[in-house]
């Protein structure tokens, strides 16, 4: 018999070293012998690997467990602080950023107001929250590890915004723009899809499997998670359900289309008619509903509503184990969430509502910004999987 050829071997070692990394990324602190248990690689293996990677400055030894009959086990962790990732959530009115470590923890984090939505300005002051983001970075074997940003439209699989209609952008080439930049990994994808990545790794969506993640902002987009995987679509572009109709004759939208959802229950929804009232903003509205005054209650009642038709329509096409509300609007939930659940038990299929449960983002408004955060981690963890 003759040996395999030399990449089938390469293939191998990579195929076991993503196996013995993610047991640890999963389980540590654990022994050598304890992963070999887990993923049924022979000890000799395991031992190899494990070097490899603690010479790759990714695993570290962290002192002696608990014996089970012989020599005390060395235990073993994952590196962390190894390098770092940014997120960046490019919102309409706002850019929030987050510098986090390896495993999503938060070094520090930044957000900008936005007033103008050309893409000059904007990337302006994109460029100037990554760089005030790594600029606190600590030093680290692998530095700043990539970067990932969620914006408000569509994308296409060469991190181009196809089409931003509430920044109106049209064809932004946007990760070649900050690859050149930075000279790192850029991963872009639509917010609403980091929104559902960031609860689902970080936030509500922890431990559930099939959730519509709803991101309530300027405009309304959601993002789809399928048996734990992000759903994407055929073309790349699912989730724009923030463009259903729920008015047939109803207001002209931006994307070109009549009525959409975004045009009734969004925050610029909301601001529209907050404005003859005297309100501004988001804060200054909410604040008047702190303080009780009848006609804001009224007018959140009313969004509330119109969010609670559009995710009724959710529930009865998907029939999710969960729909997470976040971004901007959750801020909103003590006055909109008892009739946003009432208008989805009236409208939603009675045998879908059995399990499905009406959750506000655990993130708040950090979702996309975690999520996005979290598509620079994993490309990292890929890359070195593979190497």
């Amino acid at each position: 018999m003759t040996n395999p050829p030399t990449g089938d071997q390469a293939l191998i070692k990579r195929i076991n070293t993503a196996i013995v990394l993610e047991a640890i990324l999963r389980g540590a602190p654990l022994s050598r012998a304890q992963i070999s248990e887990r993923t049924g690689l022979n000890k000799a293996t395991v031992s190899s690997l494990v070097q490899d990677l603690i010479d790759g400055s990714v695993v570290r030894e962290i002192g002696t467990g608990v014996s089970s009959g012989g020599r005390k086990p060395v235990m073993l962790d994952f590196v962390a602080e190894a390098g770092h990732a940014v997120g960046l959530d490019l919102g309409v009115n706002y850019i929030r950023g987050v510098l986090t470590d390896l495993r999503g923890n938060v070094v520090t984090e930044s957000e900008l107001a936005l007033k103008r939505h050309d893409p000059e300005t904007v990337l302006e002051e994109a460029f100037r929250c990554i760089d005030g983001l790594i600029g606190q970075a600590p030093s680290s074997a692998y530095g700043i590890t990539g970067i990932g940003v969620g914006v408000p439209g569509l994308v296409d699989e060469s991190g181009t915004v196809l089409f931003a209609p509430n920044l109106q952008w049209r064809d932004v080439p946007l990760r070649r723009i900050l690859a050149e930049r930075y000279g790192v990994p850029v991963a872009i994808d639509n917010e609403a899809n980091a929104g559902a990545l960031g609860e689902r790794i970080f936030g509500a969506g922890r431990s559930i499997d099939n959730l519509v993640y709803v991101s309530v902002g300027i405009g309304i987009g959601t993002g789809l998670i399928l048996r734990k995987e992000l759903y994407k679509g055929a073309s790349g572009f699912s989730g724009e359900m923030g463009h259903l109709s729920v008015e047939a004759f109803g207001k002209p939208c931006s994307c070109g289309n009549r009525g959409c959802w975004e045009m009734y229950a969004s925050e610029q929804a909301l601001l529209d008619k907050a404005a003859e009232l005297g309100f501004e903003d988001l804060e200054s509205l909410l604040a008047g509903a702190e303080s009780g005054r009848p006609e804001v209650l009224a007018l959140l009642e009313e969004t509330g509503e119109y969010l609670g038709i559009g995710i009724a329509n959710i529930v009865n096409v998907f029939n999710p184990d969960a729909v997470i509300i976040g971004n901007r609007m959750s801020q909103a939930r003590p006055w909109i969430e008892n009739v946003l659940r009432r208008t989805v038990v009236q409208r939603s299929l009675g045998f879908h509502l059995r399990s499905v449960q009406l959750l506000f983002a655990e993130l708040g408004q950090r979702s996309a910004v975690m999520g996005a955060a979290q598509t620079a981690i994993a490309g990292f963890f890929e890359r070195l999987k593979s190497a």
